[in-house]
């Protein structure tokens, strides 16, 4: 609902097969409940070299790698690059070659390839534009998207040789009946309409003559799935109450449907719509834990290879005995990283994360030899359009995964980050909550997190339930209970855990957050003074009721189609509920100012669209003529997302300060004369940590 960037933060295929639950390629994974293997981790991680204070801006910079695409036959990657101020195109061949800069500059957000690979159709803002990469020529604009007719490309046409398919929108104000479009657009531009309804269309399949095989609608505030019987559509399948069902493929013929769906079950698997409507599944978490996050298909054999999951720690898993072989041998060469897999007809690519490394490195993977190429692996970062210094991983913290049971029982799980050559057991801890609240850490680089641990800070981020990833029942256990209740107790709970444990000392206990973690911070300063000392929210709502009220109100949506309204009252949190209201507002942070004892930090934006400006300055006035120890910074241009580079540095800053006075950390390095500009500008409030 209200969230916040970390830096604070389709194929047709026929299933020929049903694919077993069997087939993983990993060893058992450890009890994450262990918590004696969790202290071994610790240990190891500790137990490295104290690292170098590494630079804050080193912690801002963004990855030059937009994004790569394989070519369905493996041959050829794409992939979208930052330079300076411009954003390159690049094309390199999986078997080995120079790398060879198509376009210079582009304003191209992501791309797809045509089936036949002869085609890269570019996504931006404004249009779809199909380049020839087969020295065929005819380069062209093929689609406006955005304008009065809001137009989203759904992806290339899994059927035909070279087009895409489009969802069209009718105008949000129009005397016009509604009606909702599904176009095929080919590489020449000619559109072809593939479905009209008067209802809001979602996704479609097709078969592999290209015929509309399944569409998915929204009716009543859920999705319903409907076939083609001949011309006539008939509703194979409803998702309701929060339920996904997401068209991955149609099968050849047209009478079966491949979906990502949790209809039947809690957790979010593949599963197969039978002729006859029923349901088969073909891979669910064999740890029983995440929800399926992304699968992989053969373009040739059009069958699904691999299935990925990266809830709480990454895994990929063969879907046939040949991928599984493929995938242990990928998972050796990689061990421990966060790999993303895409099957090419000749090559595999092997896009490689971890929790250590900004962005993500390129590897080309020959099935039929198994040999393995580095394809882009230098892969640099920038910061205000400039080359950055690069974060050295071995100055990072790896993020440890493990679960814990909260007081009533229930188990919760998170990451904990630990700083090299520091006593786990004397060093300050952090509990750094992410926003949403219906989000999750996930195993990826967290910019904060690691700068923490960096300045010598064990880092908790704690995934409470409500967290999403982890099935419907983890998500919707917080049952609306988001003020001074279990959510946040789950956070307490986990703080007090680690320090059990010899990880953190809860003496010297800190809470930072954006949007929801901001919220939290201000819970935790208000209601747990006793274990939180001093905390950290940027554009946080003082009352979430007030807010959710607020907010429920917009065009955003949690799900597409479906009122923002009607989901927050499927989660507890209707906000038409006087009940559900008032008890967010007894106990909101700003109807206890009065009960905030420690320092705090605000960071706001005056153009905030999803927390207004004036509750968080009425927040922080409530404060100050109480006497409380606040401190304000505000981007005078910032919505809830904050861009500003200038700003962004100014509140890392700021938190380093902040923190290293209050709890022991590193000291942070002295502001540049530009940064103290952005602070003279823009801290309109200055609490005892920042008067000088």
């Amino acid at each position: 609902m209200i969230g916040f960037p970390e830096w604070i933060g389709r194929g047709v295929f026929a299933l020929a097969m049903a694919v077993c639950m069997a087939g993983a390629t990993h060893a058992a994974p450890r009890d994450p409940l262990d918590v004696q293997a969790l202290q071994a981790e610790v240990a190891k991680e500790s137990a490295q070299p104290k690292a170098r204070q590494l630079p804050r801006t080193a912690f801002l910079a963004s990855s030059e790698l937009v994004g790569a695409w394989l070519s369905p036959d493996g041959r050829r990657v794409a992939w979208l690059r930052e330079e300076g101020r411009n954003r390159a195109l690049w094309v390199a061949p999986m078997q080995g070659g120079k790398p060879v800069r198509l376009l210079p500059n582009t304003d191209a957000t992501s791309l797809a390839w045509s089936r036949d690979a002869r085609w890269v159709f570019l996504e931006s803002p404004r249009q779809v534009f199909a380049l020839a990469m087969a020295g065929q020529g005819g380069s062209r604009a093929i689609a406006k998207l955005g304008g009065r007719w809001p137009r989203e490309l759904l992806g290339a046409d899994p059927a035909l040789p070279a087009a895409v398919l489009l969802l069209e929108s009718p105008p949000i104000v129009s005397r016009l009946p509604k009606r909702w479009r599904i176009w095929r657009i080919d590489a020449q531009g000619r559109e072809t309409l593939v479905r009209e309804d008067a209802k809001q269309l979602v996704d479609v399949a097709v078969d592999a003559r290209g015929r509309l095989a399944f569409f998915t609608r929204v009716e009543n505030a859920h999705y319903a799935v409907y076939r083609m019987r001949g011309n006539t559509p008939v509703r194979a399948m409803r998702c309701v109450d929060l339920e996904r069902c997401g068209l991955l493929a149609a099968s050849a013929d047209g009478r079966e449907a491949t979906l990502l769906t949790d209809v039947g079950a809690n957790h979010r698997r593949l599963a197969r719509l039978n002729a006859d409507d029923t349901l088969t599944t073909l891979h669910a978490d064999p740890r029983g834990e995440a929800d399926l996050q992304d699968v992989a298909f053969d373009a040739r054999t059009q069958q699904p290879m691999v299935a990925g999951y990266r809830s709480t720690v990454a895994a990929n898993y063969g879907l046939t005995p040949d991928a599984q072989r493929h995938v242990a041998r990928i998972e050796a060469r990689w061990p421990d990283r966060n790999l993303r897999i895409e099957v090419g007809t000749t090559q595999w690519l092997v896009h490689e994360r971890a929790t250590t490394m900004k962005g993500e490195r390129l590897h080309a993977y020959d099935p039929a030899t198994g040999a393995f190429r580095d394809v882009l692996v230098d892969v640099g970062t920038r910061w205000r359009g400039k080359p950055a210094p690069a974060l050295d991983p071995a100055a990072l913290s790896r993020k440890i995964p493990f679960a814990y049971r909260a007081t009533d029982g229930m188990t919760i799980h998170g990451y904990v980050l630990v700083p090299h050559g520091v006593d786990p057991a004397r060093a300050p801890i952090v509990a750094h909550v992410h926003g949403g609240p219906f989000s999750r850490f996930g195993p990826e680089f967290s910019s904060v997190s690691q700068m923490l641990a960096n300045r010598g800070y064990v880092v908790f981020e704690p995934n409470f339930r409500g967290s999403t990833g982890f099935g419907r029942a983890y998500m919707r256990a917080g049952k609306g209970d988001f003020g001074n209740g279990r959510v946040q107790q789950d956070i307490v709970d986990g703080v007090r855990f680690l320090a059990a444990q010899g990880i953190g000392d809860a003496n010297k206990a800190g809470i930072v957050g954006a949007s929801f973690g901001g919220y939290s911070t201000l819970i935790g300063l208000t209601f747990q003074p006793d274990l939180f000392r001093v905390g950290v929210a940027a554009v946080p709502p003082a009352d979430f009721g007030w807010v959710l009220r607020w907010y429920s109100q917009s065009v955003d949506q949690m799900a597409t189609g479906i009122p923002m309204s009607t989901s927050m009252r499927l989660l507890d949190l209707d906000p038409a509920d006087p009940a559900v209201l008032e008890r967010l507002r007894a106990q909101s942070p700003i109807g206890n100012a009065e009960k905030m004892t420690r320092p705090l930090l605000l960071l706001a934006g005056a153009d905030d669209e999803r927390v207004p400006i004036r509750s968080v300055l009425h927040y922080a006035a409530a404060l100050q003529v109480r006497n409380k120890d606040v401190t304000l910074l505000v981007d005078p241009d910032a919505r809830h997302s904050v861009s500003d580079p200038r700003t962004r540095e100014a509140y890392l800053y700021l938190i380093e300060r902040l923190l290293h006075r209050r709890l022991g950390g590193a000291a942070p390095e002295a502001p540049s004369a530009g940064l103290k500009a952005t602070l003279g500008k823009d801290l309109l409030l200055r609490g005892s940590d920042f008067r000088d």
